[in-house]
């Protein structure tokens, strides 16, 4: 009911903040939130014991080689909402509203990943029946990477020690797909390299050639063979491929590190795709598959956003703007059951665009366009003036808008 009540206050300040003349500055107690009532029910079930009991059994289109989902969702709840979460997370807790809001779902997720990974709760998450508890650990393994102090550092060494169990069970699985899967292996390893546990280099080193390898150009790598059009590039590979990238450079003299250079500037140039696709009305195209992962779309240009290295033709107060105007579109009292679980769709509740693999867990990748909360409130994304972006100073007949320009690599 809280998180209920919450959301509704939240929808209250979406039609304050439409008003043209708002404040910056109220853009991010808007993203603030949306991310808290996002996060709610995961958050506070798990750290209550009660997730397993109280996740919805939805999924996507019924096909026998899924099965039922259930089994996937906790842990995919968690891993997903965390790797969004952690940036925000990361800033810890001090003595304004928003850091006391911080404070609360700092121990919030520290209790949730605590049951997730004890064997003798009620909430122990599944980590090796079947491969998908492979994908939701690396997501969870990305929150550590990304909040280290927060997430990490605060585990006590007991809990510490679970989810080093836990993350070993996972890492037993290794008959996984030729595409975008070969992240999700090397997201983990680079965990073990980050905080000094023993990685499995060749998980990494194949991950990095293989994608290479599939890089077609312009920013844009095809997820195995041969290309699919779709946001995979934001929802796994791009992101985790600058993850990993940046420990396996700060960790190691490998011979990989000299596409490090290449590998960011890829993520620049399709951040900048993305600003592109935005409408004047805070839409996108719905093309590809897992299109129902809403905000997670935008991860990509949201990290590049976290990372202050956004490419040089976008501002960050056309890229809060439009981003902003996306979050508003896909997230409101539509988007929510009665107890605050998100529904599957990209509008309100639209099963007919989930793939058999979906289910309510997995919905949870909307978190990760939430990065530049990872930002604090006084960086200039959050307080230079808002500004229109492409598409707007496009069709609003701006005569200053720039030609697009092709990546050349």
């Amino acid at each position: 009911m809280k998180g209920i009540q919450r959301l509704f206050q939240v929808l209250m300040l979406s039609i304050v903040v439409a008003v043209p003349a708002v404040a910056a500055s109220s853009d991010r107690q808007l993203w603030v939130d949306h991310l808290t009532v996002l996060a709610d029910p995961v958050l506070r079930n798990l750290a209550n014991e009660t997730l397993n009991s109280s996740i919805p059994d939805k999924q996507g289109e019924f096909e026998p080689e899924y099965g039922r989902r259930i089994q996937y969702a906790p842990l995919e709840s968690l891993g997903r909402l965390m790797a969004g979460l952690a940036p925000w997370l990361e800033l810890g807790p001090d003595n304004s509203e928003e850091g006391q809001l911080r404070a609360e779902y700092i121990d919030l997720a520290r209790r949730a990943i605590a049951n997730g990974v004890n064997p003798a709760s009620p909430d122990y998450l599944n980590f090796d029946n079947g491969h998908q508890p492979l994908v939701d650990v690396a997501y969870l393994a990305q929150a550590f990477i990304r909040a280290p102090q927060q997430l990490w550092y605060g585990l006590p060494e007991s809990v510490q020690n679970n989810v080093l169990a836990a993350f070993e069970k996972t890492r037993k699985i290794t008959d996984t797909p030729y595409s975008n899967w070969l992240m999700f292996p090397a997201t983990l390893e680079a965990f073990y390299l980050k905080f000094g546990y023993e990685a499995n280099l060749p998980r990494i080193e194949f991950a990095l050639h293989k994608h290479k390898d599939w890089y077609v150009g312009d920013g844009v790598y095809s997820d195995g063979e041969p290309y699919h059009w779709d946001y995979y590039n934001s929802y796994v590979i791009q992101p985790m491929l600058v993850d990993v990238h940046q420990i396996l450079k700060h960790k190691t003299t490998h011979r990989l590190n000299a596409l490090h250079d290449k590998v960011m500037a890829r993520s620049q140039r399709y951040a900048a795709i993305l600003e592109r696709q935005i409408s004047p009305q805070g839409t996108y195209p719905i093309v590809g598959r897992s299109a129902i992962y809403r905000f997670g779309a935008f991860q990509t240009l949201a990290q590049m956003a976290l990372m202050e290295r956004l490419p040089g033709e976008l501002s960050e107060g056309q890229v809060r703007s439009a981003m902003t105007a996306v979050m508003k579109r896909l997230l409101d009292e539509s988007s929510y059951d009665d107890e605050g679980w998100l529904k599957i769709g990209v509008i309100g509740e639209q099963p007919g665009l989930a793939e058999p693999y979906i289910s309510t867990g997995s919905l949870y990748m909307a978190s990760l366009g939430f990065l530049p909360l990872g930002l604090p409130a006084e960086h200039s994304f959050w307080t230079s003036p808002a500004e229109d972006w492409t598409a707007k100073k496009v069709w609003g007949g701006n005569s200053d808008v720039q030609r697009d320009k092709s990546l050349k690599d």
